[in-house]
């Protein structure tokens, strides 16, 4: 029997999203504070702030070989944040753009790339961007015409990416070569009609748990995109998920709303039976000589 999801800390966070458990720790964003955070292993100790940023800090992935540094899909664009919160930009590609537009979710995949979405401010239609970083750092666009990217989320073998157009309130579902990196001819997974899916997670038996934002709920889809399980929070906007073992952590967020409840802005934790693995890594290559980037 799966239990009711819990807040037990005291933050409440306004854009509470990227919770990601590394295998080490639980860290997630306050996206527009521009804040890394990290959660103690007390779960009613208040959340730690690892690294503060003057820009809106996306989501972030750890660094193979570099304890303390992050990948960040931050700004308007993508940067590595060390552990003294330096920043070294490998690319700003939103830097020009109009409408003004920022860095939203990212994660690694299983063959240690990293892959970010951007967006307009104003969520304004078609205009956000999924961009790839590669291991040499080099980043690329690689879709455009998104609206509100969320995710991606990756399948264990790397093989399928799952990928949120928020606005859109659609999940598609890209082939994608663990080789190279390419994607292919995307196909639906699945369509909300009463909310937007924000923050995605595979588990370890290939089904998607998912965020909605607006319903105070998240749901476990199975890979031929049933619904499986609804889970239901006392706050509207959840926004991020992860899996810690069989233990689901959920960021939610308060923005825009002119009466936030007692809970909404929290995390949560609930235990769901179907484990997932720790959060991937971005795995740089190796310089010439004997560096990387």
């Amino acid at each position: 029997m799966i239990e009711d999801p819990r807040p037990t800390r005291p933050d409440r966070l306004g854009l509470g999203e990227g919770i990601r458990w590394t295998g080490d720790a639980l860290v997630l964003v306050d996206i527009l504070e521009g804040r890394l955070l990290t959660a103690p292993q007390d779960p009613t100790a208040p959340l730690r702030t690892l690294a503060e940023l003057p820009v809106p800090l996306g989501a972030v992935a750890p660094v193979a070989g570099r304890p303390g540094t992050w990948i960040a899909a931050a700004g308007t664009g993508i940067c590595l944040l060390g552990p003294d919160s330096t920043t070294t930009w490998l690319a700003r590609p939103e830097a020009a753009a109009r409408p003004a537009r920022r860095m939203n979710d990212g994660a690694a995949d299983p063959s240690g790339r990293f892959w970010a979405g951007s967006m307009a401010y104003d969520a304004d239609e078609g205009a956000g961007s999924l961009y790839r970083v590669d291991h040499d750092g080099a980043v690329t666009r690689v879709l455009d015409g998104i609206s509100v990217p969320n995710g991606p989320a990756f399948t264990a073998d790397g093989r399928t990416m799952y990928l949120a157009d928020s606005a859109r309130g659609v999940v598609r579902r890209h082939p994608v070569d663990p080789a190279t990196g390419g994607l292919g001819a995307p196909t639906t997974f699945v369509t909300v009609d009463d909310g937007s899916p924000d923050g995605m997670v595979v588990d370890d038996e290939g089904a998607v748990w998912i965020a909605v934002w607006g319903t105070g709920t998240v749901r476990r889809y199975r890979p031929d995109g049933e619904l499986d399980r609804t889970l239901r929070l006392p706050a509207s906007r959840p926004a991020g998920v992860c899996l810690q073992g069989d233990v689901l952590h959920i960021t939610t967020a308060t923005v825009g709303l002119t009466a936030p409840g007692p809970y909404d802005g929290a995390v949560f934790s609930v235990r769901v039976g179907v484990p997932g693995p720790p959060a991937a890594e971005y795995r740089p290559a190796a310089g010439p000589a004997g560096g990387s980037v």
